[in-house]
C-alpha cells in the first residue's frame, strides 16, 4: 500500500474511534483498577515477617515491585492486542476477509495502522491518568536514569507493539488450517501472561528464565520494565534491543510466509 493509502486508513481509524469515545474512556481508566490490587497485594506479601522497606524478595524490595508493576502496566498497554487474533480467524470463519483480496489493501498493513489507530487515541485519554498514577507513586522510584536508557526504553516499547502484533496476527492466521483458534490463544494468553513477567518478574525463575528470555515474551512486558530499573548497561541493552529487533524480523516473516500460504488454500466459503 502506498502511504497515501495508509494514511487515510490511519486517519479514519482514528475517527472511528472517536465515534464511542465515552465508552472507550471508560474502558480506559477502568484497566487503572488493577494497579491498585497490585499495590495492596504485594504490600501484604513483603509484610510478612518483616519490615516490608527493609525485606527483599529474589533482589526486589516493595518500591522496586510497585515500580515493576507499573512500569509493565505501560509495556503492556503498548504490547496488547486485544480482539487482534480472534478478529482475523472470525473474519477468515465466515469470509469476510474476501474484502482484503478483492481490493489493493494489504490485510496486515490495514489491521497495523488500526491499531496504531487504537493506541494513538488509548494514550490520548490515558495521559492523563497515566501522569497522575506516577506522580501519587514517585516515593517508590529511585530517580530518573540516564538519556541513553530513556531513549532505549522508549525504542523497546515501540518493537514491543510490533512484537505483540506479529505474535497475536500469527496466532490468527493460524485460521486458515484450523478455522477456530480460541483454544489456541487461549493457551497463548496463560503462556504470555506468565513468561512476559506480566504476573512476576522474570529473574524469578531461576533457570527456567534464562531459557525464556530466547523467546520474544519477555519483550512483551519484562524487558521495557527491566531497563527502566537498571537491570542493564548499555551494552547489554545494545544487544538486546538488536535482538528484539531481530525477533520483530523473524515474526514478521513468519507472518508474511503464513498469510501467503493461507491465502492459497483459502475456500472463500460464507460472506
Amino acid at each position: 500500500m502506498s502511504w497515501q493509502v495508509q494514511w487515510v486508513i490511519l486517519k479514519t481509524c482514528v475517527s472511528e474511534r472517536f465515534v464511542y469515545r465515552g465508552d472507550f474512556a471508560f474502558a480506559t481508566l477502568v484497566r487503572f483498577l488493577p494497579i491498585v490490587t497490585q499495590v495492596f497485594l504485594w504490600s501484604a506479601i513483603f509484610a510478612a515477617g518483616t519490615s516490608y522497606e527493609r525485606k527483599e524478595l529474589n533482589g526486589y524490595t516493595y518500591a522496586n515491585m510497585v515500580a515493576y508493576s507499573l512500569l509493565v502496566m505501560i509495556a503492556r498497554a503498548f504490547s496488547s492486542m486485544p480482539g487482534l487474533a480472534s478478529g482475523i480467524a472470525r473474519e477468515i470463519r465466515d469470509g469476510t476477509i474476501k474484502k482484503y483480496l478483492t481490493q489493493p489493501i494489504d490485510m496486515l498493513g490495514y489491521l497495523f495502522w488500526y491499531r496504531v489507530a487504537h493506541k494513538l487515541v488509548y494514550y490520548v485519554i490515558a495521559i492523563g491518568p497515566f501522569a497522575l498514577v506516577f506522580w501519587l507513586c514517585r516515593d517508590y522510584f529511585t530517580g530518573w536514569p540516564d538519556a541513553f536508557t530513556i531513549v532505549a526504553f522508549v525504542i523497546s516499547l515501540a518493537l514491543s507493539f510490533l512484537v505483540g502484533f506479529l505474535l497475536e496476527a500469527w496466532i490468527g492466521l493460524i485460521a486458515f488450517w484450523f478455522l477456530e483458534v480460541s483454544s489456541l490463544l487461549f493457551i497463548y494468553m496463560m503462556i504470555n501472561y506468565f513468561l512476559s513477567g506480566h504476573m512476576i518478574p522474570l529473574d524469578w525463575l531461576g533457570p527456567i528464565g534464562e531459557w525464556v528470555r530466547y523467546a520474544p515474551f519477555q519483550y512483551l512486558a519484562y524487558f521495557p520494565a527491566a531497563i527502566m530499573l537498571g537491570k542493564y548497561d548499555h551494552s547489554q541493552l545494545l544487544v538486546e534491543l538488536g535482538i528484539e529487533a531481530l525477533w520483530v524480523v523473524v515474526l514478521f516473516v513468519m507472518c508474511r510466509v503464513t498469510l501467503a500460504r493461507g491465502v492459497r488454500r483459502y475456500g472463500a466459503f460464507g460472506g
